[in-house]
């Protein structure tokens, strides 16, 4: 049975980041009162907020500062974590719970704060690449990481504590000191870490985990190899993970997992028999949420979940009904308390409203005015982006959010791409003619949006070997108009992501490279050439590095040191772009490389296996489509369609099915094509044979496919 929970609008701060959000511990009266919210935002300002009659007010407020990044609650063990800790830039400061500010610690860190826990006297941060453990603010252990750390979490053991970092290359690092114990890789790159119920579960060693693109898992890490004890894959397609809490919504005695995601949607779920969740309930906003724990803010009768959202609102879903019913024919009574508030808020917005006009007209008067002293100044808005791509569709996702409505975006590409649709963008959509020989512009769209629409995102085709880069023009709804750009590299290898599992039975072609180059300088090609590499180079003497093809799932291994670099692959494809993405690199630095390579003939033969299934779905996909409208107008004709055929009949009974999946993935068999010609072109190209001539007869031979005819065609042309 699904959970009603209503929705309640408290207060809104500036805009927020991930983490930033906590609710004060019940006082000594436990029953009876109600918790205080803490939650600082991206202009600097930390807040303590109290509701009463469901209505908010700040009983604290911190001056602006540097953004806050993270804000964490802790105490002396086994007193209540009622003190306040917040990350500003490379500083900790603290405040007790009526806001006196008792500490400021300065890290030294060279980087910003991304990510805090306090345990007791343990303060545990890190930065984009740097992690560092502070006891009783002493430092004690430092570690340097290959990747980007996203966040970490922390295990008591004892008087020990242990550390799990979240790096983006997809792995859960196991520190105990200085040292990493073990690695577990997870589905996706995980962006928030939390112990099960708090304090790790029933046995206390249990790590649950969001990732971007979506997905949930558990991993129990104590045992003596880690085992992934449950794992959620995203199949309805919804947002990637920002933050969640457990709290028992359900009143059962069992915690609920309580999710909040970038694309608004709050999840709660509920633990089956076999402590696997399954859905309860979910509700949508149209921003993203940033922070998100349960508790009892407005009334002490009734359990909450409260969410902080990245525009700075401050939301309750909760268990009270907010409206009283008087009959199927009556409008919900109103009682006198909320009667007032109405009047009282129409009154501030109607003096607000005049005074916005009376500003803007003054300030229409100053820019027109021809003294020197007036100059019109530039709205400044934060922008909350994310370009990531999804092995589910083998596509990007780019979503753009803004504190105030967004009125206009345009997407300009210097590379071919596709624009896909996205069930939750309602924006219109209208193309520009382009000329890439006179302006180099494959790609101008621009993106209407309607009112008070705040996030949108937009589905991104790119093509293997075709690098550019992806320029949006953002265009919010605020005087005078103002215009921020945001830049997305499209990378050579574009479609490959981090991997950590690798096949040795395929059959694979290598690439060998050496010269008079550094480790630095390769490890620089290949992060332009690839995505999710680390921009850092690491401290290693050698670098070892897997990916897969989320198209095609062909392999790609890259191992490079200090003058040798191999990369290894199935697909042939990938080696050539390779080879004319690192020559080229290496030509501009005027380093002179020996290149060489080992082609296996059963690697062609590979990877047309594993576009079979791909081709074969598409076709006939594209063959059901095709007959969609026939069938229905036959069945208009006719009052009994059962003499048609088993598969014409389940193309009539999903026709709206196969018809969207298609509009989904309208160019899908255009890419199969050209992937299968790019492989027929490069396998012959490093033979030194040029085949372009024969690519008419390759596509004759496509449009009526049969895996055995394209073998027999590729090894004909030799």
């Amino acid at each position: 049975m699904e959970l009603n929970l209503n929705r309640c609008d408290y207060f809104q701060v500036g805009s927020t980041s991930q983490k930033t959000m906590r609710l004060f511990p019940f006082g000594s009266k436990e029953k009876g009162t109600q918790q205080k919210i803490a939650i600082g935002d991206n202009n600097g300002v930390l807040q303590f907020l109290s509701v009463r009659k469901r209505e908010a007010s700040s009983i604290f407020k911190t001056i602006s500062g540097a953004k806050i990044s993270r804000l964490d609650l802790g105490g002396p063990p086994g007193s209540p974590l009622d003190r306040v800790f917040i990350a500003q830039g490379s500083e900790v400061k603290a405040f007790n719970k009526k806001g006196k500010g008792f500490l400021t610690f300065d890290t030294s860190m060279t980087e910003s704060i991304k990510a805090m826990c306090v345990h007791g006297q343990d303060l545990l941060i890190s930065g984009s690449y740097v992690y560092n453990h502070y006891v009783d603010l002493k430092d004690t252990d430092y570690f340097l990481c290959s990747d980007q750390i996203n966040d970490l979490a922390v295990l008591a053991q004892g008087k020990e504590v242990a550390v799990i970092l979240g790096c983006q290359d997809r792995v859960l690092k196991f520190l105990k000191g200085c040292d990493i114990l073990f690695e577990v890789e997870v589905p996706g790159p995980p962006a928030v870490l939390g112990l099960k119920n708090h304090d790790g579960g029933e046995e206390h060693d249990e790590i649950v985990y969001g990732t971007t693109d979506g997905k949930l898992g558990a991993v129990k890490i104590l045992s003596k190899y880690p085992t992934h004890k449950w794992e959620m894959a995203n199949g309805k397609r919804v947002g990637g993970v920002l933050c969640f809490d457990f709290f028992d919504m359900t009143r059962d005695g069992v915690p609920n997992l309580v999710v909040g995601r970038d694309d608004g949607c709050v999840e709660l779920y509920s633990f089956n028999e076999s402590d696997v969740p399954a859905l309860r309930s979910s509700h949508s906003f149209s921003e993203s949420v940033t922070s998100i724990q349960g508790g009892s803010v407005a009334s002490p009768q009734y359990d909450e979940l409260v969410a902080a959202t990245y525009a700075g609102w401050i939301v309750g879903l909760s268990t009270e009904q907010l409206s009283k019913s008087m009959g199927n024919t009556q409008q919900p009574s109103i009682d006198h308390d909320t009667q007032s508030k109405i009047v009282h808020l129409r009154k501030e917005m109607s003096e607000l409203q005049e005074k916005v006009l009376l500003e803007r007209d003054k300030y229409q008067n100053l820019t027109k005015s021809r003294d020197d002293k007036h100059v019109s100044a530039v709205p400044t808005f934060n922008v909350n982006d994310k370009f990531q791509l999804s092995r589910d569709d083998a596509s990007y996702t780019l979503s753009i959010e803004v504190q105030a409505s967004i009125d206009i975006v345009l997407l300009q590409s210097d590379t071919p791409v596709d624009l896909g649709d996205v069930e939750r963008t309602s924006a219109v959509i209208s193309y520009s003619e382009c000329s890439p020989e006179t302006d180099g512009n494959f790609l101008v769209a621009t993106y209407r949006c309607q009112a008070n629409t705040t996030r949108l995102e937009v589905k991104i085709r790119s093509i293997e070997g075709q690098a550019g880069s992806i320029q949006a023009y953002i265009m919010p709804s605020v005087k005078p108009k103002t215009c921020l750009v945001r830049q997305y590299p499209i990378r050579p290898l574009s479609l490959h992501q981090r991997s950590h599992t690798w096949d040795e039975s395929r059959p694979m072609n290598s690439l060998r490279l050496s010269g008079q180059f550094s480790l630095a300088e390769m490890h620089s090609w290949v992060f332009h050439c690839l995505p999710e590499v680390a921009e850092r180079t690491p401290s290693s003497e050698q670098v070892d590095m897997t990916f897969v093809s989320t198209f095609l799932d062909t392999q790609l291994e890259c191992k490079y040191s200090k003058g040798e670099a191999v990369f290894r692959s199935e697909n042939i494809s990938t080696i050539s772009i390779l080879k004319d993405v690192l020559s080229k690199k290496a030509t501009e630095r005027k380093i002179q490389l020996d290149i060489s390579y080992d082609l296996n003939d059963e690697s062609v033969r590979s990877t047309l296996r594993l576009l079979h299934p791909k081709m074969e779905y598409q076709l006939l996909l594209a063959k059901k489509v095709q007959l969609i409208d026939a069938l229905k107008e036959l069945r208009a004709h006719e009052e009994d369609v059962a003499f048609l055929t088993p598969e014409y009949r389940d193309i009539l009974d999903n026709a709206d099915k196969y018809a969207a999946e298609f509009k989904r993935q309208p160019c899908h068999l255009e890419r199969l094509y050209g992937m299968i010609t790019d492989l027929f072109i490069d396998t012959f190209k490093f033979r030194g044979h040029n085949v372009k001539g024969k690519v008419p007869q390759l596509l004759h031979v496509l449009d009526q496919y049969d895996l055995e005819r394209v073998l027999h065609f590729f090894e004909a042309a030799e």
